[in-house]
């Protein structure tokens, strides 16, 4: 016997005895295509996600009126306070936008509208790191905003122990923010010019 169908006949061996039975197969196949049909379970997340984005849309126009409907009467720090209030919902709903484009297209599945003219560019190119990223500078941005507008709502007589100490944990949040946002930034940066083993 020459040594190449020796060598045919020992792989055909090893080949069997790594064969799984028919019936732990057909199992298998079942379990993954319950497993790979759960991400379906978070397409009602989304669903929620953009009610939570119409329910931004009736604030926003509740505070547009009130604002329309008190400008002459309003302050200069009133009018700056009442567009900060604007810029943080309209940041929010960016923010939302954002989880539940990206969350979709990557937990979920692609959406088909590669030919659409309005199809944002950054859609279907963010990754989950990427996500992570945009997600924290949303925060930071939300965070700082509601931290000027808690600092520009101050007057010398108001500033009292207890609002010293309120105004403190808001910039110390504010602060984690940022380092958090700086140190995920690092790790993704580590991890993208680590090569693998």
């Amino acid at each position: 016997m020459s040594s190449d169908a020796i060598e045919t006949a020992a792989a055909a061996q090893v080949a069997t005895r790594h064969q799984k039975p028919d019936a732990f197969k057909k199992a298998e196949t079942i379990l993954e295509s319950v497993l790979f049909g759960s991400r379906w379970l978070m397409a009602p997340f989304y669903l929620m996600m953009v009610g939570a984005l119409g329910m931004l849309l009736v604030k926003f126009g509740q505070e547009s009126w009130h604002i329309l409907t008190h400008t002459l009467i309003m302050t200069e720090a009133d009018a700056v306070l009442a567009v900060l209030s604007l810029i943080d919902i309209t940041l929010t709903g960016n923010l939302l936008l954002m989880v539940v484009f990206a969350g979709y297209e990557n937990f979920v599945s692609k959406m088909d509208v590669d030919d659409h003219e309005d199809r944002p560019d950054w859609m279907g190119k963010v990754d989950f790191a990427g996500l992570k990223l945009k997600l924290v500078a949303s925060i930071v941005a939300i965070s700082g905003i509601n931290l000027l507008k808690s600092f520009m709502a101050l007057s010398a007589t108001e500033i009292t122990p207890g609002v010293e100490k309120q105004l403190f944990w808001m910039l110390a949040i504010h602060l984690v923010f940022i380092v958090s946002g700086v140190m995920l930034a690092l790790m993704d940066k580590v991890a993208a010019t680590t090569k693998p083993h």
